[in-house]
């Protein structure tokens, strides 16, 4: 008989394989991954809601479905947690806010109805710092998420407690959101494969409202955290593609061959790596294990080089994400800001502060930055394929204690110091994923970074399927697990 544990480790598209032969049922699967987070949230504060009952109806329905013979979709009775930045209809959503502990969403966002309709069972959602805007996971609503290889250490953040429960085997597919590294951060301190696509490419609903679902910045996007490359490819399919009810800069082109592009390799790509995009202070360990994990891109075909990747003073493209990144928040909780301002976190609440003071001046700078960092991102894109850096500056630290000083280098920012090669991305908007590279001296996991050009997320799945199957990692288990 599998036990629970073996069943939360199992790959997604064997889960559906199983359904679908009846070799174990919704409500089997179901029961088993309730009696894995009963076990494991405790330990590892993956959840700030859980809604067992409701999914065990939900189970109950997919199960009726299986016996009918009715046509089942590619996630039809698997459960699923998802992060509380998102809204689903008649479950409280918090955005990880004191303010929000109470609240209750009215609709589902569209990544939620996606995955809905792919036919998972949700299971509850997972822990977020407050609306989504740290890179670990605390806030005032629950206790912090934990990694799942040292509980004493971040697993990063904001979709911390996604990544907490891919990396113990609660589940093999955990939603996540992207503004600034949000997938990419908690894949690299908890081990896991985390992929953000172009942004557009999974549409977000139009004329955002805190009751209408959206991520509150337009440089934010939903994505897979996930054990295998295979799993990422295939529901990151589930949440793409052209929807009229979405935003102005969803991308209208059909969805490529996501899961096509697992056998594709690398032979042949010219690919770019550097160790400190611009000069950013990152722990020697981590650029050993990093730069390791690059060269094997030459044994499986591709030609290698080392580049001078600086779009700008390293210090210049942080304080541009970083202003930018808080004038979005300080838009979309201007309420909360003038009147719950005492219920907020510390670092929500210094974020809002500095946001209330940017002229408009800065603003202009800032988006005069982002049009050059583009540009700049997209001439690189004219003469490589992708882009390889460490995915992370540091292994996972102590909850509460983000590095100021980086290789005897002070940070320009305590919270953000550590993830100087993330952010950037989201202002360009180009896709990348963090894919496992290795374990630092402490066992703590190293997470490889692979950017793509713009809309080709098929290079980035392509050369995370071909790394992987040299380099496989989906078998390493934590700890807590």
């Amino acid at each position: 008989m599998t036990t629970d544990r073996e069943l939360g480790f199992t790959p997604t598209y064997e889960l559906r394989k199983m359904i679908r032969s009846k070799d174990i049922s919704p409500v089997e699967l179901t029961e088993s991954h309730i009696r894995r987070a009963d076990e494991l949230d405790p330990k590892l504060g993956i959840f700030i809601t859980r809604i067992s009952d409701m999914a065990m109806d939900a189970a109950r329905e997919a199960e009726d479905a299986v016996v009918r013979g009715d046509e089942l979709g590619p996630l039809h009775g698997i459960p699923v947690p998802y992060k509380d930045t998102e809204p689903m209809r008649g479950v409280r959503w918090t955005h990880g806010s004191l303010t929000y502990k109470d609240n209750i969403a009215e609709i589902d966002s569209l990544p939620v109805e996606r995955i809905k309709t792919a036919g998972a069972i949700i299971t509850g959602k997972t822990n977020t710092p407050e609306n989504g805007f740290a890179g670990t996971t605390e806030n005032r609503v629950a206790p912090p998420a934990r990694n799942p290889w040292n509980p004493d250490k971040t697993p990063g953040g904001s979709s911390g407690g996604a990544s907490a429960a891919v990396a113990s085997g609660l589940t093999s597919f955990a939603p996540g959101g992207d503004g600034g590294g949000s997938i990419r951060i908690p894949a690299a301190f908890a081990g896991v494969y985390g992929i953000k696509a172009t942004q557009g490419r999974v549409p977000r609903l139009a004329s955002p409202t805190r009751n209408a679902g959206l991520n509150i910045m337009n440089n934010a996007t939903s994505g897979p955290l996930t054990r295998t490359v295979r799993d990422a490819a295939e529901t990151l399919a589930i949440f793409s593609g052209y929807d009229p009810r979405g935003e102005y800069d969803t991308i209208t082109d059909e969805v490529p061959d996501f899961t096509g592009a697992l056998t594709k390799g690398v032979k042949g790509m010219k690919i770019g790596w550097t160790l400190d995009m611009g000069g950013n202070p990152v722990d020697p360990e981590v650029v050993q294990i990093a730069e390791r994990a690059a060269t094997a891109f030459e044994d499986l075909g591709a030609n290698v080089e080392t580049v001078d990747f600086k779009p700008a003073d390293h210090e210049e493209v942080f304080w541009t994400f970083f202003d930018y990144f808080t004038i979005k928040g300080l838009d979309a909780a201007r309420e909360d800001f003038d009147n719950h301002r005492e219920d907020m976190t510390d670092y929500f609440g210094e974020y809002m502060d500095r946001a209330d003071t940017l002229s408009a001046e800065r603003m202009w700078i800032i988006f005069s930055n982002i049009g050059a960092y583009r540009k700049y991102v997209n001439d690189y894109f004219g003469k490589y394929d992708l882009l390889l850096s460490p995915t992370l500056a540091v292994p996972a630290f102590d909850i509460g204690d983000a590095p100021e000083i980086i290789d005897g280098k002070k940070v320009p920012h305590r919270l953000w110091g550590f993830t100087p090669f993330t952010y950037l991305f989201n202002l360009t908007g180009n896709p990348a994923a963090s894919a496992p590279a290795g374990f630092s001296a402490e066992g703590l996991p190293i997470g490889l970074h692979i950017i793509g050009d713009m809309k080709d997320e098929v290079s980035v799945l392509a050369a995370s399927a071909a790394f992987e199957e040299a380099r496989p990692w989906a078998e390493k288990r934590p700890p807590v697990s």
